[in-house]
């Protein structure tokens, strides 16, 4: 039962950011920004995000029901603070329109990301393993958001 919970609110947390996230498309704005050339098309950030959130809410469940909460602590704590940073740069950037406050947010997301890979490793290699596609993809968007910041300040 516990297996069950854990894995129902894994998906119940990354689809929270996700839908949060979603309330901020990127609209006229994003649209007039000037852009570098290797920006990937809009329609491929769904997705990617989808695919990402999925193995996200895998990696978090392996590590939950690997062992007694009491030893999982630090490791989902730092899983739902970069979930939360996450949430916050959809509002910065899109939401906002602060692409600076974004890229401190994305920076700080990043970092976040790396040491729940180091954490989740110490429980579980695979949920480890899980969220490097994710850590790719937000150091591809970190860079797209430097980008940006620079080509429209």
């Amino acid at each position: 039962m516990r297996n069950a919970i854990a894995l129902v609110v894994s998906f119940a947390l990354v689809a929270a950011v996700a839908a949060f996230g979603g309330r901020f498309g990127p609209g006229a704005w994003y649209a007039q920004l000037v852009k570098p050339p290797w920006t990937p098309p809009n329609w491929l950030f769904g997705p990617a995000w989808t695919l990402l959130y999925v193995l996200m809410a895998i990696a978090a469940w392996l590590v939950w029901k690997a062992d007694d909460f009491r030893s999982v602590r630090l490791p989902l704590l730092f899983y739902a603070v970069q979930l939360i940073l996450n949430a916050l740069w959809s509002l910065a950037f899109f939401g906002l329109h602060r692409i600076g406050l974004a890229l401190v947010d994305i920076v700080a997301l990043w970092g976040t990301i790396l040491v729940t890979v180091l954490l989740f490793r110490r429980v579980s290699v695979s949920a480890a393993a899980l969220l490097i596609p994710y850590l790719g993809w937000v150091a591809f968007a970190g860079f797209l958001n430097y980008s940006l910041w620079r080509l429209n300040r």
